[in-house]
């Protein structure tokens, strides 16, 4: 993918941590739409049961940044200090080869490249929290975090709601299976009929 060769289509969901984006993805991929998880790259520690090549392909900041100059990201962004988060180009290759199309889960600058990337052959989804009290309360819930932690969570959140209409479609997740039902339908409308 030195040139830009796509085969497939891309479906982007980007929100901010706590808003229910994974259990949806993960909801979407159980469908028979023929859809595979981009697995992203990072340079962050495991977290609990994480595996490598499953969840991430953890990579150490050096491994990474090398991985920058070679120019094997479609795009990538430091996070935090040291804590880098990428699509590689060689997973998205394997992917439509194999015949499927797409699904990424990343934070919203990504979201907003990718989408910039891929134009007409991807779709970009913000999903949206009820709000920023029940967003609190859900990341509190997870244990995850220690305070300051927690707060650089709500800040960042607070951020990337701002992008939230850069998106193509904005899924509100006040009730998680209306979200996943409208979800579902909007990917298999784009794949099917597009």
């Amino acid at each position: 993918m030195n040139q830009k060769k796509i085969t497939g289509k891309a479906i982007i969901f980007s929100a901010p941590s706590g808003a229910g984006k994974t259990t949806i993805v993960k909801k979407l991929l159980e469908t028979k739409i023929p859809l595979m998880f981009s697995i992203s790259a990072c340079s962050r520690l495991k977290r609990g049961n994480e595996k490598d090549g499953i969840d991430y392909h953890f990579l150490s900041v050096l491994e990474f940044q090398k991985k920058i100059k070679n120019n094997e990201f479609i795009e990538w962004e430091e996070v935090y200090e040291n804590n880098f988060y990428g699509t590689m180009k060689k997973e998205i290759e394997k992917i439509w080869e194999s015949g499927k199309h797409v699904v990424f889960d990343v934070d919203v600058v990504g979201g907003i490249s990718l989408k910039k990337y891929f134009g007409e052959s991807a779709i970009s989804i913000f999903i949206n929290p009820p709000s920023l009290d029940i967003l609190f309360e859900r990341l509190t819930k997870r244990a995850t975090d220690n305070k300051s932690s927690l707060q650089k969570r709500m800040n960042k959140a607070i951020e990337e709601i701002k992008y939230k209409d850069q998106f193509d479609k904005i899924i509100n997740n006040d009730k998680l299976d209306i979200a996943i039902n409208e979800t579902i339908n909007l990917v298999e409308n784009f794949i099917y009929k597009s």
